[in-house]
């Protein structure tokens, strides 16, 4: 298995040592070393383990051959932009497996117009994961409501809309709440 462990440490700006300390339970910077360079076997346990300590799904560490990847060309930080001391190349994201997407057509509250949300489905014994985060929520007739989830109660879910001076509404009963895990905008 090809993994990207190397190019999602160093896009964090992390260590090796870094990312070992980070992992649950600890492990040695010599071992991460090892999974990056393939020397040792990477598990999927080990897998899951580096993607935790780096926060992002196992999948951003895998790279796979119809899986685009686009060279670094500089590194952009406090003091400007420098080269890069070794070439770096970043794989582009990949949708989530059973996820949606939401398009913003109009400018409101974080979102601008021409965004892309990706989101991930969750099963209501998972909504509280996403409390205080946005949510997406169907409603009757095939409506939706968008909001910031407030609470989660047997019955309803509460959401506050993002429109300035909205009042919480609650959502019966929703049989999935989608939390939005990635923005795409063009620039």
């Amino acid at each position: 298995m090809i993994t990207a462990i190397r190019d999602v440490r160093r896009a964090k700006g992390l260590t090796l040592e870094d990312v070992a300390r980070r992992c649950v339970p600890p492990t040695t910077a010599q071992t991460i070393g090892r999974l990056e360079m393939g020397t040792r076997t990477v598990s999927v346990a080990w897998l899951n383990r580096i993607a935790a300590a780096l926060e992002v799904d196992p999948a951003a560490l895998v790279t796979l051959p119809e899986r685009p990847a686009l060279p670094v060309a500089a590194r952009l930080g406090p003091d400007g932009a420098s080269a890069l001391r070794h070439p770096e190349t970043i794989a582009l994201p990949a949708a989530p497996p059973g996820g949606v997407a939401i398009q913003v057509d109009g400018s409101i509250g974080d979102y601008r117009a021409g965004d892309i949300l990706w989101c991930a489905m969750l099963a209501p014994d998972a909504f509280a994961t996403a409390l205080l985060h946005d949510v997406l929520a169907p409603l009757p007739a095939g409506r939706f409501a968008f909001g910031r989830l407030l609470g989660v109660e047997p019955a309803s879910a509460y959401l506050l809309p993002p429109t300035p001076g909205a009042k919480p509404i609650a959502v019966e009963q929703p049989a999935w709440l989608a939390r939005p895990i990635r923005l795409m905008r063009a620039l």
